[in-house]
Order: structure tokens, then C-alpha cells, then sequence
């Protein structure tokens, strides 16, 4: 953790006649076009949201978004919102049901346990499968619930099961000491969820223990009540590094990628690196390296990671694994399973980086999505964006 858009008028989904749908939970989906119906290669920034002037310090940041499997497509969005001071913060939950070109506010996550609030580091996800009395379908909001003061960090679930309209809370997986991304402090940060072999994992960064400044670790759920003890997934020496802000992918071959940025790397520092496993519950026993693109580039902080089986390199179907850092506005990519000498780059919609952008497949696997949220100390200037980007293009591949 680290302490002028166009127009979206441009561009738009084609219009597709949503009930026509033939199979309930796959919905009927049109890739990026103009109004004419012309291919794009990008689509958007669209705004989501502007913060009013009276928000607080960073007013936006950290955005997410989960692409729902119902049968109209739709996206749910949320953010670190900087509300004014007097009351405690919350996650607002808004909506889209037209790809992305709309949204509205649907809902508000808050926090009806702790009476701290909602502060940082949102993350949305919706079950594959059914976990424990949670059916399949259900979507989850994790955050950072931490009081006025900053002097304590917790990480709360709640969940929905009317597609995120109302919530609940559900458990806490972890709790830690005051909210300052320093060493020698013990706080939790940056929950990621995953399913594996019918449980939830979440992943989080961590600086409770005293052998280690920070570390990326896990806990598995079978019932998203009671949380298993917790396991290392990158821990490294000497005691000043800090690796931080994992998201981890499945690839086709069997191997899932971990991403993470290595405060203290020696390629620079909050350089994004990976990780390759055949096991995501076994990180630890991995080999960690730097993400460096073809032209030589190591890029910084707050990486996200998706796979999709679109862009596949000539005479393969390895699909891309995509990546996302806050130091560049480029999407970083790789058609050969996570090769290190085969990241290139792919241009994508918008005019920076941003402090921790969100990715995921859209509803055609071609389609990237991306949301933004700001930047650090940009306050002023930040707000709350959905874009795209076409994978198949490429700019240096």
C-alpha cells in the first residue's frame, strides 16, 4: 500500500434485445461499437460518479466492480468514498444495465458492527458456487472497517443475496492495529477474494508479524463464518520490504497467477511482480519475479490481474493474461502463460494509472474492463470511472 477525460458521447455498446435471452444466467452481450455499429477498440472513460467539493482529502479512490451473471449483464461498482466528516464512511454500491454507458446508485455498504465505518480498500465479488448457506449468486463486499482515529484495521464481509440491493454482515476475517502503511505497525490491508475446491479464499496483506515489515497471506472459509488459520503467500527478508496488494488469475494450463507490488524491490521500489503456482492455496513456495515488459519497462504499484481466453497468440489458445499498475496507463500483457521475456504493452482508455485500478473479462472475453478512481493527493480532480479496452489489439506484440 502506498501512501481531462473524453467524452464518453463517442461510445456505446450496441443496443441488443435483452430478452431475447435464451439461457438464464448467460446474457445476451454486445461487444464495444460506436452508435453506427463500428468496432472500437476502446470504449469509455465513462463517469461513474464525481465526488462533491465537500468530500474529504482523496474524495475517490480505489475503485472495483463485479460483472454480475444474471440475464441482462449487469455491473456493480464500488469505492474508497471520502465523505464529508460527522459521519462514519460507507461503500456506495451503483449500478449499471446497459454495459457501462449508465449508472445509477443502487445501494450503501455500511458498517452495522463496529461503528467505525467503511474506510478503505473495498472489493466485490460474487459466488460461482454455493459456500456453506450461501447460494450460488451471492454477492460479497469486503473492506477495511477502521474508526475516526485510524487505530484499528479490520477486515468485515458483508453479503447480498438480491444483487447487491441490500446487505448483511457476515464475518470478520482478520483484525490489526492502526491504519498506517509504516513498519512497525501491525494493521491488515487490501482483502482479494478467490474460490478454490468448493471454499472462499481471501487474500490480504498483513504487518502483524514481528519478523516481517508486511507479507501477503490467506485464510480459506467453507462457510464464510469461521476462517482458517492464516497461511504465508509472500513473505520475503530483509525485515524493510513490503510486498503488498495481491490479485491472483487462473490460467488454461492449470497454474494461477498471483500479482503483487514488492515495496522494496530492487528493480524500484512497488515494482509489480508474480508469482505462478499450480496450487493458489501454496504461493508461499513459489519464486517471485519482476514483471518486466519487452522494451524493458518495470512498472509500480497496485498491479491487478485477470485472465481471458480471447488474444491468444498466433497458433496457440494460451488466451492473456492481463495486468494493471498504477505508474503507467497501459495494460500489461502476456499471450505465452505468464513467460517472463513476453510482457508487452496494450494502450487503454483514460489519461493515468491510477491508485489501484480494477480489471476483469467483460461479457464478450475480449473485453477488458477497467474501473479508476484517482489518484493519490488528487482530490480535487479525482472521480469514479468505467472503461475498456480490446484485447486483441496491441501496440508492441
Amino acid at each position: 500500500m502506498l501512501a481531462a477525460s473524453r467524452s464518453p458521447l463517442a461510445f456505446v455498446f450496441v443496443a441488443l434485445a435483452f430478452l431475447a435471452a435464451t439461457c438464464l444466467g448467460s446474457p445476451t452481450v454486445a461487444g464495444l461499437a460506436d452508435r453506427n455499429g463500428v468496432s472500437k477498440r476502446d470504449f469509455g472513460p465513462v463517469t461513474i460518479y464525481t465526488p462533491p467539493s465537500n468530500y474529504q482529502r482523496e474524495r475517490s479512490l480505489y475503485a472495483r466492480h463485479v460483472m454480475l451473471n444474471d440475464s441482462i449483464g449487469t455491473i456493480l461498482a464500488t469505492w474508497e468514498n471520502y465523505s464529508p466528516a460527522g459521519s462514519p464512511p460507507w461503500f456506495p454500491i451503483y449500478r449499471s444495465t446497459d454495459h457501462g454507458y449508465t449508472w445509477s446508485q443502487l445501494s450503501t455498504v455500511r458498517d452495522t458492527v463496529n461503528g467505525w465505518g467503511l474506510r478503505y480498500q473495498p472489493e466485490l465479488y460474487q459466488l460461482k458456487n454455493a459456500v456453506g448457506s450461501w447460494p450460488k449468486g451471492t454477492v460479497l463486499c469486503a473492506g477495511n472497517s477502521i474508526p475516526d482515529d485510524l487505530s484499528q484495521t479490520k477486515l468485515d464481509i458483508y453479503a447480498s443475496k438480491d444483487a447487491g440491493a441490500t446487505w448483511t454482515f457476515v464475518s470478520s476475517v482478520a483484525r490489526g492495529g492502526r491504519a498506517y502503511p509504516d513498519n512497525g505497525e501491525t494493521p491488515v490491508w487490501e482483502p482479494f477474494f478467490m474460490e478454490y475446491n468448493g471454499q472462499l479464499v481471501m487474500y490480504y496483506s498483513d504487518q502483524r508479524d514481528s519478523a516481517y515489515g508486511q507479507k501477503i497471506v490467506h485464510q480459506v472459509s467453507s462457510d464464510l463464518r469461521n476462517w482458517g488459520s492464516v497461511v504465508n503467500d509472500v513473505a520475503v527478508s530483509p525485515y524493510s520490504a513490503r510486498p503488498g496488494m495481491p490479485t491472483i488469475a487462473k490460467l488454461p494450463n492449470g497454474q494461477y497467477i498471483m500479482t503483487y507490488e514488492y515495496g522494496g524491490a530492487s528493480e524500484a521500489n512497488f515494482a509489480i511482480y508474480y508469482k505462478l503456482s499450480s496450487n493458489p492455496l501454496n504461493f508461499g513456495s513459489a519464486s517471485g519475479r519482476v514483471l518486466r515488459t519487452t522494451d524493458g519497462a518495470v512498472f509500480t504499484s497496485s498491479p491487478y490481474v485477470v485472465w481471458t481466453p480471447a488474444g491468444s497468440a498466433s497458433g496457440t489458445s494460451n488466451g492473456a493474461i492481463v495486468v494493471s499498475a498504477m505508474s503507467s496507463t497501459d495494460l500489461f500483457v502476456n499471450r505465452a502463460l505468464g513467460d517472463p521475456s513476453k510482457w508487452t504493452r496494450l494502450s487503454a482508455p483514460g489519461t493515468a494509472g491510477a491508485y489501484s485500478r480494477s480489471l476483469s473479462v467483460g461479457f464478450l472475453p475480449k473485453d477488458i474492463v477497467i474501473t479508476d478512481g484517482g489518484y493519490l493527493n488528487a482530490g480535487s480532480s479525482n472521480k469514479v470511472t468505467f472503461a475498456a479496452r480490446d484485447v486483441n489489439g496491441c501496440n508492441t506484440c
